[in-house]
């Protein structure tokens, strides 16, 4: 006898976007789905093809799960595997290229909402690219898409991962003779606008010259003076966070470190 066609799960929507994410509990995901896309140049500047990392979290429905966990039936849920080969699409020969990689959000976004239909919610895209920057091993921007607004005006977090800056930086005499490699993180924290993306190549790549001419005494002041070029390097970051660590300071640990969080209001007064 054959199977019966999927039911539609029965499910109140809520009124608004925040709503919706507040009161989500179900959520199906793929974790680092391996793309090879052209979303603009790579950290040599050339526009090819570069390894992206796509990370989906589609948020569903509150209880929209509870039909196929009864059931036990993947056709009462969204289909993980029937999602991945969708966006796996997306790096096939013939693809489109991207812009930049908000635009590869906004078509994964895209397949996950044509894929769930009205199940769906908002959908979370993390993407990761490790040869995007040139002075970092990882790029990655984090955006959460409801289903009906425009994709040009939402927030992102950016992070930049492991970028090394060799630089004089100690209060021992032999800190103050050679450099050591200090090992940065940044979190940036991008309010939502319809301006251009921010050029995040040439901050980092300014902000790695300028780290790399300092000569301070503690971690502290090398991370303030990070976190305010970082914060102040574009009208859209609203806050920055940054963890510097010296892999040098102690024998018997990975590192020493400081971490710092600060918004633009920290250094209203800044020119």
């Amino acid at each position: 006898m054959s199977r019966t066609k999927s039911r539609t799960p029965q499910f109140n929507f809520p009124l608004n976007h925040s709503e919706a994410m507040s009161n989500c509990g179900d959520i199906v995901l793929i974790d680092s789905l391996q793309l090879a896309v052209d979303i603009g140049p790579d950290c040599w500047d050339r526009p090819r093809s570069q390894p992206a990392f796509a990370s989906i979290y589609l948020h569903l429905a509150k209880e929209y799960l509870d039909t196929s966990a009864a059931s036990d039936d993947v056709r009462d849920s969204v289909h993980y595997g029937h999602l991945a080969k969708s966006i796996s699409e997306l790096s096939l020969a013939g693809a489109p290229a991207f812009q930049d990689v908000n635009g590869l959000q906004q078509a994964i976004a895209a397949k996950c909402f044509a894929l769930a239909g009205r199940a769906a919610v908002g959908v979370r895209v993390v993407v990761d690219m490790p040869k995007m920057i040139l002075l970092a091993s990882g790029f990655r921007v984090d955006v959460t898409v409801p289903p009906v607004t425009p994709f040009v005006g939402l927030a992102r977090t950016v992070s930049i991962t492991d970028m090394i800056v060799p630089v004089i930086i100690g209060v021992n005499p032999p800190e103050r003779e050679s450099k050591q490699r200090v090992i940065v993180n940044i979190t940036i924290f991008e309010a939502p606008g319809s301006s251009p993306p921010p050029d995040y190549r040439a901050i980092i790549s300014s902000l790695h010259l300028k780290l790399e001419s300092t000569a301070f005494l503690t971690l502290e002041k090398f991370v303030m003076e990070a976190v305010r070029f970082g914060v102040l390097a574009s009208d859209r970051f609203e806050k920055v966070t940054v963890r510097a660590q010296k892999p040098s300071a102690l024998a018997f640990a990975h590192s020493s470190g400081v971490e710092i969080t600060r918004s633009r209001a920290a250094f209203s007064g800044a020119d």
